[in-house]
């Protein structure tokens, strides 16, 4: 038997959540493609996010990142990871909502700040304080992160498999028909 998805599983949440480790795994496991929508994004532009941020400014990125997010929508279901910012933006929410199952990825200041403190490749940190300023945009963003169909809290200590199997059960409770085996 094999499983298939009648529609998109789509991660949302703050930088450092493990949307792409548990996205690429979850994929995996219901054998449909994995999409990053960053990776996208640095593939369609020929340039790493940082470089976007830096050239054309975040509102460029935002705008790029919503036709990549709704391009990606209009093909086959899989599982897609957001950028931190995605679902912030009201036309990627509806068109996520239209399209798939919305799955923050919960997690706390120090679990988040433990992942990206030693990665330069987060723009939104290049600040004098990044700690604070990941701290700042995890309490602004996490009302509207909240507004996804599905929340799932990272547990400290989860192995990716373990993270996994769990958001994979929340995902079948949430919507049992959304995964479906196949002869």
């Amino acid at each position: 038997m094999r499983q298939r998805l009648r529609r998109h599983i789509v991660l949302v949440g703050m930088m450092g959540a493990g949307k792409t480790a548990l996205g690429s795994e979850l994929a995996r496991r219901v054998h449909v493609p994995f999409t990053d929508s960053d990776v996208e994004i640095e593939t369609a532009a020929a340039m790493s996010i940082s470089e976007i941020f830096a050239r054309d400014g975040e509102a460029f990125f935002r705008d790029r990142e919503a036709q990549v997010i709704a391009r990606i929508l209009r093909e086959s279901p899989r599982v897609i990871s957001t950028g931190g910012g995605a679902w912030m933006q009201d036309r990627n929410r509806a068109a996520i909502k239209a399209a798939g199952l919305s799955v923050w990825l919960a997690c706390d200041l120090e679990t988040l700040w433990h992942r990206v403190r030693q990665r330069s490749t987060r723009p939104l940190l290049q600040t004098p304080d990044p700690r604070g300023t990941l701290a700042r945009l995890l309490a602004e963003r996490d009302p509207t992160y909240a507004l996804a169909e599905l929340t799932f809290p990272a547990r400290s200590g989860d192995s990716v498999d373990a993270a996994t199997t769990r958001l994979l059960d929340a995902i079948r409770a949430a919507d049992p028909d959304l995964v479906t085996e196949t002869p």
